[in-house]
């Protein structure tokens, strides 16, 4: 059979270029939302009575058949048929004959294959929004467990001031907690219906897009046909989003790979997540923090790609957009491989309280406490910080820590020393001191949980609720 769009063409298609410019190989991805897709125009079609009602009958009935034979996949896809629009409409026609060529009316490839992009998107942002969702819980699950482990706080990667281990677990729940509104926001634009566009200018029938939008649960049209069908914005926007997640997650593993190795030994992660080495056989590898540390790299490609792609194209539709599938499909498996290893990896997580404690009693983390202990006498912050900075040299020369030395050895730095140093000085103090909103006291971090499963009761709805209606 000649291609669909044959009628204007003398010569068939060079092979090379059926095989360079084909998009099948990948778009058939976008199969099921393609035929959902195409029952609503139809049933549209049907009800605008731009086709008799035996029309759409025999194409919904075809259409549902072909969607049995995809979910058997009894579909052999063909290069020939260019990509997956063309593939489904031909498999239609030998299906129900040449009404199936009916399907057509009223559209373009150009709105079809936005339309089906919007609703594939549309899926796969409810999914990541449940997945953050139980990343965050199985970090703060975690938090919950070691409201009593402290542990070493960083800048530099030097060590700065004592934290509760719970309080740097809940960082990193704020953090995708970002990434869940950020995807939330963009379903709005995401949820815009792009059908009925045309190929650029609109349609001489009397479609009803509106009703189109209805029946695919969008939320609004697209009001300008020239946008409709060349916007990528909402892909761009869903693989920037894709990308922050992935550099939230990057460092989160990169400091797991680090609290893992023997140097540190703070965490330990189960077997289950962790693989081996071919010659060596005391080796834990933690693959898979590493791998997602060596794939987010893909991911800002991903969206790179696509900028440059974009950024110079005229309106409306051209070629070049063909290539905003291939990144966006990448994308989405690499996140959802992430984020699905590691609520589990984290949830399994076992946590060497012994050995953080010990790394906080053998530092001077505790140093800052000391030089506020001495404002509180009256001393200004200033002379403070340059009598404390001595304290630790003669520490250093001295191999001691700050809790090994005697009164007359803080005195001998300043008078304003008592035997309340001590006290100042023990972890569990240094870290309740900072009682103040967001920051790492015990009770601080306990209301942050509280707050935290709240946000997360919230997310649970909003992704049942959307569940439902992305379907």
């Amino acid at each position: 059979m000649s291609k669909l769009w044959g009628g204007r063409f003398t010569k068939k298609t060079d092979q090379l270029v059926e095989e360079y410019t084909a998009s099948i190989m990948f778009d058939k991805e976008l199969v099921e939302e393609d035929i959902q897709g195409s029952i609503a125009h139809v049933n549209m079609l049907g009800k605008q009575g731009i086709l008799p009602a035996d029309d759409v009958e025999k194409i919904k009935d075809g259409l549902h058949r072909v969607m049995q034979r995809v979910r058997r996949n009894d579909i052999e896809f063909s290069i020939t048929d260019e990509d997956i629009h063309m593939n489904i409409e031909k498999t239609l026609i030998d299906d129900v004959g040449t009404v199936g060529g009916k399907l057509h009316t009223g559209r373009s490839r150009n709105d079809q294959v936005a339309t089906d992009m919007h609703l594939y998107l549309r899926k796969r942002v409810v999914e990541f929004v449940d997945l953050l969702h139980k990343l965050q819980g199985a970090l703060t699950e975690q938090a919950k467990a070691n409201l009593d482990t402290i542990i070493p706080g960083y800048t530099h990667l030097q060590r700065a001031q004592p934290i509760l281990f719970a309080h740097h677990l809940m960082a990193y729940v704020s953090m995708f907690g970002r990434d869940i509104e950020r995807l939330q926001d963009s379903y709005k634009r995401i949820n815009t219906l792009p059908l009925g566009a045309g190929a650029l200018a609109g349609t001489t029938f009397p479609i009803d897009r509106h009703f189109v939008a209805s029946e695919l649960k969008f939320d609004r049209v697209y009001e300008n046909s020239l946008d409709a069908v060349s916007d990528r914005d909402f892909i761009l926007e869903f693989l920037s989003h894709a990308s922050i997640i992935m550099m939230h997650l990057s460092r989160l593993s990169e400091e797991l790979i680090l609290w893992s190795s023997t140097e540190f030994h703070f965490v330990e992660l189960d077997d289950a997540f962790c693989t081996g080495s071919s010659i060596m056989p005391q080796k834990k590898n933690p693959d898979v923090p590493e791998l997602v540390r060596g794939k987010t790299g893909r991911v800002y490609g991903n969206l790179v790609g696509l900028l440059t792609v974009l950024k110079s194209l005229p309106l409306a539709y051209n070629k070049d957009m063909q290539e905003d599938k291939e990144g966006m499909f990448d994308t989405v498996r690499t996140l959802q491989g992430a984020l699905q290893l590691f609520a589990p990896m984290v949830a399994t997580m076992k946590v060497n309280k012994e050995r953080m404690r010990q790394a906080v009693n053998q530092d001077f983390s505790n140093a800052t406490d000391i030089a506020d202990f001495l404002v509180g006498k009256g001393l200004p912050f200033r002379q403070a910080h340059e009598v404390i900075g001595k304290t630790v040299l003669y520490c250093i020369q001295q191999e001691k820590y700050l809790l090994d030395l005697t009164l007359s050895e803080f005195k001998q730095f300043s008078q304003l020393f008592d035997d309340r140093i001590y006290e100042v000085l023990q972890p569990e103090n240094v870290v309740n001191a900072r009682n103040v909103y967001g920051g790492t006291a015990r009770s601080q971090v306990e209301e942050a949980i509280s707050r935290a499963e709240g946000d997360q009761a919230q997310t649970a709805a909003w992704t049942s609720e959307y569940i439902e209606r992305s379907r």
